[in-house]
């Protein structure tokens, strides 16, 4: 029987390895998203051979992670089976990409029953598109820009240990003005804790990130790592709605100055949230990353 053990720091190398081998784009296979939200989710993790078992409880109950790594898959999900069947749960995995679904119907035929997760569509976008904004589709990102350019003395500063604490009380001023336009508390002070963490740990993490200065004050900031050979990942981008453009030229300006040599930036899912899907959608992903819902029925 495996045993798993909340998620900690020193956790980052081997997971990394074993997220490296598999090379997954979907969000959830990057420590650092793991990492910061572990508080939220419950995230616990082992290592079993040459895979990665992970799993979480908050929320919506206990969920297991498709296990990274080249090791013996049935072995794997076995034993992430056994460990919900311990503690008389459903075993159910989550974020499975039509490549996992494929594999888990190779080596274990009608034994899950899939559902699609639209909510959890990670959507994903060529590093050229997102830095060029080309094309009559991206005419309308163009215009923002033109406009912020215009209006204000701008310039864009990768984060570092200097800058840092001006991004973060940015960010506790978007919180502020969220919270009273009525968000979700615990949504909001969840995610929050999730900010606060890639804040606190930013180099342990190998975080890149960068902010944005208008007129002579912090208007966005934005935060990303590698997640494969090919694809950099935005984790986190926070812009001040009453400043006309600050959310397109956050996102160029730091896929400029984050992404040289890779082919696509996943800037994840929309959570199910209209706003953040409309926008996403106005980008128009190259690739809108499908993820099932796995549960075992035997």
């Amino acid at each position: 029987m495996v045993e798993f053990h909340p998620i900690q720091l020193s956790d980052r190398t081997w997971i990394g390895e074993l997220f490296h081998l598999s090379q997954y784009r979907g969000s959830e296979y990057c420590f650092s998203n793991s990492y910061n939200w572990r508080k939220a989710y419950q995230i616990e993790c082992t290592r079993l051979g040459n895979r990665a078992l992970i799993r979480s409880d908050g929320g919506h109950g206990r969920n297991y992670l498709y296990p990274a790594g080249d090791g013996d898959l049935k072995e794997a999900i076995l034993a992430m089976k056994a460990d919900a069947d311990k503690d008389g749960l459903p075993f159910r995995l989550n974020g499975v990409t039509d490549e996992m679904r494929d594999c888990l119907e190779e080596n274990f035929p009608g034994a899950f029953e899939f559902s699609e997760r639209r909510d959890q569509f990670d959507y994903i976008y060529s590093v050229d598109k997102l830095s060029s904004l080309s094309g009559k589709k991206l005419h309308g990102k163009r215009n923002h820009i033109n406009r912020f350019l215009e209006t204000y003395d701008w310039r864009f500063e990768p984060l570092t240990l200097d800058n840092l604490p001006y991004a973060f009380e940015m960010n506790q001023q978007w919180k502020q003005i969220i919270a009273q336009e009525g968000e979700d508390n615990q949504s909001l002070d969840q995610e929050g804790e999730a900010v606060k963490s890639a804040f606190d740990h930013f180099t342990d993490l190998g975080l890149k990130g960068g902010l944005l200065i208008a007129d002579g004050r912090p208007v966005a900031y934005t935060m990303g790592s590698p997640l494969t050979e090919d694809t950099f990942i935005v984790h986190i981008e926070k812009a001040f709605w009453d400043v006309p453009g600050a959310y397109p030229m956050i996102n160029q300006q730091f896929v400029r100055y984050a992404c040289e040599g890779f082919t696509y930036v996943n800037r994840e899912d929309d959570t199910g949230d209209e706003g953040l899907r409309k926008a996403k959608q106005s980008y128009y992903p190259d690739i809108l990353l499908r993820k099932f819902h796995a549960v075992w029925r035997g």
